[in-house]
């Protein structure tokens, strides 16, 4: 390293930093400091971004962990009103505070369920496009803290409805736990068998109302919501798999297991899954015949055209595949929202004969 001198110059040949070592007095100091400006005023905001990731918001954690629980699914327990509500069972109070109870229980157990399932593919969704956004796999929610509020909400629920509901609905609501957690664990990754869970899971949303009120349950009732929750669930694969096919280079990025199905084979089940759920409502409809029973019109009856119109416009999206989430092609599509509410009016007048 070369002497500094107030009176000599360095014999070393000049290297690219001469300058700056050989000026003297004051010029050389301030040439010198400002080529060393510009190297701390680049550098000194990168020294300080990191500890920024450490310090959270004071409720950033239960934020996370109400976001890893979906409060946009919480739509799919409205499903505990259709069996009271297609007997006619909402005009009393007492029904209408045990469904009440009914959905906030089949809420907390669904929760659950997110919880552990968010937590447990915690890493698979790290390396997914949209669900490494989720909570868990973002880091906003510890894995350790979305196992314990899932597990604390599975045996809060359990426990309440054995405590507030008969043995039956308790009975039903700790089976959803079980056999969604065996789900999230094993199931989905065995061929046919993921699609029954998921629909079965659907099914026990229509029954528990019915169970809570010891309303018995029509055979049309539990084809009709049987298949018509295969019918949208294999929808939604089906285009899950035409969009993989689509994009190659996506493939493994979503669910593993649709490498297993074939678009064909995925279509034939939800055009037979439809089939099923349509005549399935046209017998239930029809189970106490074509007459009006005091009523204006026929609407049990007449409330086919719009169940069967309604199951058209979603197959639309189904054909097209872009049949996602059940919950989102119904709140999105105007067209299908409107034929729902001319199909929800049309059976109200029916139960309330008029």
């Amino acid at each position: 390293m070369p002497e500094r001198s107030s009176g000599t110059t360095s014999t070393h040949s000049p290297g690219p930093h001469s300058p700056a070592l050989h000026a003297t007095g004051p010029a050389g100091l301030a040439t010198a400091a400002q080529s060393a400006t510009p190297t701390a005023v680049i550098g000194q905001p990168r020294r300080a971004a990191p500890p920024r990731a450490p310090g959270r918001r004071p409720l950033s954690l239960p934020a996370g962990l109400l976001r890893t629980a979906r409060p946009r699914q919480w739509v799919k327990n409205v499903l505990v009103l259709a069996a009271p509500a297609a007997a006619g069972e909402l005009a009393s109070a007492h029904a209408v505070a045990r469904l009440a109870l009914v959905f906030v229980l089949f809420t907390a157990a669904a929760s659950a369920v997110y919880l552990i399932n968010d937590a447990r593919d915690a890493d698979a969704d790290r390396a997914h496009p949209v669900k490494c956004r989720r909570p868990v796999a973002a880091g906003e929610v510890p894995v350790p803290v979305a196992y314990a509020a899932g597990a604390l909400l599975a045996v809060l629920a359990a426990t309440a409805a054995a405590l507030l509901c008969d043995p039956m609905t308790a009975a039903l609501l700790t089976a959803y736990v079980v056999m969604q957690l065996a789900y999230c664990v094993w199931l989905k990754h065995i061929l046919v068998v993921d699609l029954v869970v998921v629909t079965t899971g659907f099914l026990m949303r229509a029954m528990i109302g019915g169970v809570a009120l010891q309303i018995p349950l029509s055979r049309w009732f539990l084809i009709t919501a049987g298949f018509g929750a295969l019918f949208m669930v294999a929808a939604k694969r089906y285009s899950e798999a035409v969009q993989m096919a689509a994009r190659p280079e996506k493939r493994g990025a979503t669910r593993a297991l649709l490498d297993e199905y074939t678009t064909g084979y995925l279509r034939f089940v939800w055009q037979l899954a439809a089939g099923v759920a349509v005549l399935g409502y046209c017998l239930w409809a029809l189970e106490s015949g074509g007459t009006a029973n005091g009523s204006l019109l026929p609407w049990r009856q007449l409330s086919m055209v719009a169940f069967i119109l309604s199951v058209l416009r979603y197959a639309v999206f189904a054909d097209r595949g872009t049949a996602g989430a059940p919950e989102d092609v119904v709140l999105r599509d105007r067209g299908l929202a409107v034929i729902g509410l001319v199909w929800v009016a049309m059976y109200g007048l029916a139960v309330a004969d008029l």
